[in-house]
């Protein structure tokens, strides 16, 4: 049971369904050129499934039925990844090969529906989510970043998994966290718990924000990093953010208004690891974890990472 350092939860509080999950993938994946160059980078493999496909799996077994990807001209590949290809479907079934077409036949999980909006212009993360809430309408949601993929290590339900009990917990927003080291917060956007910390699997309310602090003026070494469980406000307050630096409509200072209204948000911190595929080296990290733990290569590559030791 996911348990809370602040005395201050709304334990009482009746959440709304949560259902809905969006998932920005209109970005232009330049960390990893030139492979994105006419490949989506949601649809680069990480063993034998695309980036988004862990992504909307994981979403599914917390429990989200409705998928919302906020896309853009030439990522229609998405899209296709996750429809019925009947030619092939039908080859499949002609050779026998039923693991083969039970594979590709599985894509998108049972009971779960994708939808598509466009994001015409790239002006951040908020605007990204703004594009989505015709779809959303009054509804608490999901925010899901692509690029963040999160193995299930623990052996129980997953960080997102638990996430969602602590919303319904506690009644409020829920952003998922992780530790990193304190000489490099100045890369990520960083929550203010005041001076607690939430332990693995718990959580604690989050008083403040801080994007990319210097080490000396970081309230914490508790990163943001790609999963939210926002109320139906954050939508609202998206419409009066104006557009920071470089022009974009940034998610953070949404969460940040609310806290200042006197709304609630909690830090969840993640018992697992995060591997960030937008980038090279966190993308080879990602291969190398998901296949050490795939029954079809786990053998042949420890094999082959202990040879190279």
């Amino acid at each position: 049971m996911t348990s809370s350092n602040s005395s201050h939860s709304s334990s009482s509080s009746q959440p709304k369904p949560l259902r809905k999950a969006i998932i920005p993938v209109a970005g232009l994946g330049t960390r990893v050129l030139p492979a994105s160059k006419a490949i989506p980078k949601e649809m680069l493999p990480v063993v034998d499934k695309p980036v988004i496909q862990h992504v909307v799996e994981e979403a599914a077994a917390a429990g989200f039925t409705e998928i919302i990807l906020v896309s853009r001209s030439g990522k229609s590949a998405i899209e296709d990844h996750f429809d019925v290809h009947y030619e092939l479907e039908s080859e499949l079934s002609r050779k026998n090969k039923q693991d083969l077409l039970e594979s590709v036949q599985h894509t998108l999980p049972a009971g779960v529906n994708i939808s598509t909006v466009r994001q015409a212009k790239a002006l951040g993360l908020g605007h990204a989510v703004l594009c989505a809430a015709p779809l959303v309408a009054n509804e608490d949601f999901a925010v899901i970043l692509p690029d963040m993929l999160i193995p299930d290590i623990s052996g129980q339900a997953s960080d997102l998994s638990q996430m969602v009990a602590a919303y319904r917990q506690h009644g409020c927003g829920q952003i998922m966290v992780e530790a990193v080291p304190e000489d490099k917060v100045e890369r990520y956007g960083i929550v203010d718990c005041a001076d607690q910390s939430p332990a693995p699997g718990s959580c604690a309310n989050i008083v403040d924000m801080v994007e990319k602090p210097k080490p000396a003026d970081a309230p914490s070494n508790l990163s943001i990093n790609g999963r939210y469980i926002l109320p139906a406000r954050v939508m609202e307050l998206l419409t009066q953010t104006k557009a920071g630096a470089g022009g974009e409509i940034q998610l953070t200072d949404a969460m940040a208004n609310l806290i200042e209204e006197g709304g609630q948000l909690m830090a969840y911190t993640m018992q697992s690891k995060s591997y960030d595929c937008g980038n090279k080296a966190g993308y080879l990290e990602a291969n190398l974890v998901y296949g050490l733990a795939h029954p079809e290569t786990k053998d042949s590559l420890r094999a082959l990472v202990k040879d190279l030791i």
